[in-house]
C-alpha cells in the first residue's frame, strides 16, 4: 500500500494545493494512493503501525522531513520512503540536487547526525544552528504568534545583525580540541551544503559522509559582517579566513556565555546556552 502524507500548513499554507498537484503527477506511478493529513492524524501512531511493504511519500519542507526522519530512526523502519517537494525553503532538495517528481530518502536517513539540547536528543538533516540564525527563527515565531502572515527572514536577520543581536563568547570543543571564540555570530553543525532557505556556507560538505561541518562566524564588526554575508552564504568563505572557521568533524560541543536561540532544521529552541552534535559511527 502507498501512503501520501502531507502537511497542509507547509509552503506558507499551500499544502493542499501541492497535495492535489502531486496526486495528479503520481497517479501513473502508483496504482492506489491513500492520503494522510499530518495535521489531523497522529503521525507517530500511524508510523508505528505501518507494514514493512508499505511505501511512504512525504510532502513538505525541511521541518516536516525532520519530524518524519526522527520517527523513522526511533522505530528503525525499513520501508521505502520518498519526498515530494512541498516546502518553501527546501534546503535538503537543493543539496541532493534531485529534479525527479519524488526523491527516494532511504540512503539519506541512514547516517544522520544527532543534536542534544537540554537532555533532548534529536536527529537532523541539514543543520543545528546556534546564535543569530536561531534568534531569527525566535523573532519569526513571535511575529507569527501575533498574527503576521508574511515573514521576511532576510529583514529580521539584517535588523538583528545591525542593531539587536548581542554576540556571546563561546567555547567550542571540536573532536576533543577546545577553542575559545569571542563575539560569536553563529556556531553551527551543518550536514549539507545549504541552510536557511538557500544559504551555502559549506560548499564541500557531503551529507553521506561520516562527518559534518562545524561553522563558527565570529569576531567581526556589524558592518563588515553585513558586507561579507552575501559571499559567505554563496560558499566563498575562503576570502574571509579571519571571520569564519569551517572544520569537518565527528563531534562538537558549543557553550555560550549567555543564552540565545538555536534552530534545528527550523525547529526553534529559546534561551539555550549549550548543545552537543555528533555523527554516530
Amino acid at each position: 500500500m502507498t501512503y501520501f502524507i502531507y502537511n497542509p500548513l507547509a509552503a506558507n499554507k499551500h499544502g493542499e494545493e501541492i497535495k492535489d498537484k502531486a496526486l495528479v503527477e503520481l497517479k501513473n506511478d502508483f496504482k492506489e494512493i491513500n492520503v494522510i493529513n499530518a495535521v489531523e492524524t497522529n503521525i507517530e501512531e500511524f508510523i508505528k503501525n505501518i507494514n514493512e511493504t508499505d511505501i511512504i511519500i512525504i510532502s513538505g519542507g525541511d521541518g516536516t522531513l525532520n519530524i518524519f526522519a526522527n520517527y523513522v530512526k526511533k522505530y528503525d523502519l525499513k520501508n521505502d520512503f520518498y519526498l515530494y517537494q512541498g516546502g518553501s525553503g527546501n534546503d535538503f532538495l537543493n543539496d541532493v540536487g534531485s529534479d525527479e517528481k519524488i526523491t527516494k530518502l532511504n540512503k539519506y536517513l541512514e547516517n544522520l547526525p544527532v543534536v542534544e539540547i537540554n537532555k533532548e536528543k534529536r536527529y537532523f538533516l541539514n543543520n543545528a544552528s546556534f546564535g543569530i540564525d536561531g534568534e531569527v527563527c525566535v523573532v519569526a515565531d513571535k511575529l507569527r504568534e501575533k498574527g503576521k502572515k508574511k515573514i521576511n527572514y532576510t529583514m529580521i536577520a539584517i535588523k538583528l545583525l545591525l542593531f539587536n543581536f548581542k554576540r556571546p563568547n563561546a567555547k567550542v570543543i571540536i573532536d576533543g580540541k577546545e577553542f575559545d571564540y569571542k563575539k560569536v555570530w553563529l556556531a553551527s553543525a551543518i550536514n549539507g551544503r545549504y541552510i536557511g532557505g538557500g544559504m551555502m556556507f559549506t560548499p564541500e560538505q557531503d551529507r553521506l559522509s561520516d562527518k559534518f561541518s562545524c561553522v563558527v562566524l565570529h569576531k567581526s564588526s556589524r558592518l563588515r559582517t553585513l558586507m561579507a554575508f552575501p559571499k559567505l552564504t554563496a560558499g566563498k568563505y575562503k576570502k574571509y579566513p579571519k571571520l569564519i572557521d569551517i572544520i569537518e568533524c565527528n563531534k562538537i560541543e558549543v557553550v555560550f556565555d549567555k543564552p540565545t536561540g538555536l534552530q534545528v532544521d527550523g525547529e526553534v529552541y529559546k534561551n539555550v546556552t549549550s548543545y552537543v552534535a555528533y555523527k554516530q559511527k
